[in-house]
């Protein structure tokens, strides 16, 4: 055990692997505990799904179940969805507890507020869906239905359809999260969002026609809520980059206050230069000698050759004179007659 924990404290990668794996035991167990109780209501629970289809159908018809195991898997995927839905706040809270350690705190007072407003919205777009949107597509599944045609929906077809819808919805709901993230880590800017608004209506209304079925309804149901949600990101994202310019500019003017010496200190500094070179000038002055001032105020004469070749043979001379012994140093007594 010891030499485990001795290589996850040498290995970060391997420490935050291992975190990781906490979270995702921990996400999954609490979805399971979430499921027990809902598979117990699980047929109570998709009598409440199915509301919008049974308000819809024509009175006398009713939803059927063509697979053999249908009755029994089709509230039990119901109940496994649900807890996930459910489970939302808290996978996103384990998702924040892995990333926030890496963030700055003026990071993480700003990612609290959009995973807050994040599952909110998803929330929202579910709901949405549920109350508004699904009950205006079966009505008007109901009335194209052709004449002699027994509309009766499958339950498992039935519950597919409705977890995509769902799901879609929450999602769509997500733009002025997704918009806020793109202007606040400066892969775009309000500005240039607000210039594209065109393409962005465009896109949400392809966008509608991928996701919902293929009818006008669903989809123009969708994408005008895209288009205002993308405003609205907008309008927040204008606020968020605003701030973030405004917390900039004063990190860079501290910067210049504490780098930049007061005026005193810069007076001290520029009369000690002035003193240390006018020193050094007095010094140089008093060491040139009065001759060597006279040498450099005379002109400065080019050599001939002979004249180079006649001072070169004055200094060998001299040499030689020097390298020559001096009898008068010479301690040896004379020789005896």
């Amino acid at each position: 055990m010891s030499d485990s924990n001795t290589a996850v404290e040498d290995s970060p990668f391997l420490g935050h692997l291992f975190e990781l794996r906490d979270r995702l035991l921990r996400s999954v167990l609490v979805i399971i505990v979430l499921m027990v109780p809902l598979f117990y209501f699980a047929n109570d629970l998709f009598t409440f799904v199915a509301e919008p289809m049974l308000r819809s159908l024509p009175e006398g018809s009713q939803m059927i179940a063509t697979g053999v195991a249908s009755p029994f898997l089709t509230p039990f995927k119901l109940s496994i969805v649900a807890a996930i839905f459910i489970a939302v706040p808290y996978l996103l809270h384990q998702v924040w507890s892995f990333i926030s350690p890496g963030l700055y705190s003026h990071e993480r007072s700003l990612v609290v507020p959009l995973l807050v407003s994040s599952t909110v919205l998803f929330y929202c777009g579910i709901a949405f869906a549920y109350f508004v949107v699904l009950p205006l597509v079966f009505a008007f599944f109901t009335a194209v239905t052709p004449e002699g045609v027994n509309f009766l929906p499958d339950i498992s077809q039935y519950l597919d359809f409705m977890l995509k819808m769902l799901l879609a919805f929450g999602v769509a709901f997500e733009v002025p999260i997704a918009t806020i993230l793109l202007c606040w880590t400066g892969m775009t800017t309000p500005d240039k969002l607000a210039s594209k608004r065109a393409y962005v209506v465009v896109g949400a209304f392809i966008i509608g026609m991928l996701l919902t079925p293929p009818d006008i309804i669903s989809q123009t149901l969708m994408a005008i809520p895209m288009w205002l949600l993308f405003e609205i990101g907008v309008f927040f994202s204008r606020r968020i980059v605003s701030r973030k310019r405004q917390r900039q500019a004063e990190e860079d003017r501290e910067f210049e206050e504490n780098s930049i010496m007061p005026d005193e200190a810069v007076a001290a500094e520029v009369a000690e230069t002035e003193t240390t070179d006018a020193s050094v000038s007095s010094f140089v002055a008093e060491d040139i000698t009065s001759e060597d001032a006279n040498d450099l105020d005379e002109p400065f004469v080019e050599m001939s050759d002979e004249d180079m070749d006649a001072e070169l043979d004055k200094m060998d001379d001299e040499d030689e004179d020097d390298e020559k012994p001096d009898d008068s140093d010479d301690d040896t007594p004379p020789a005896k007659s």
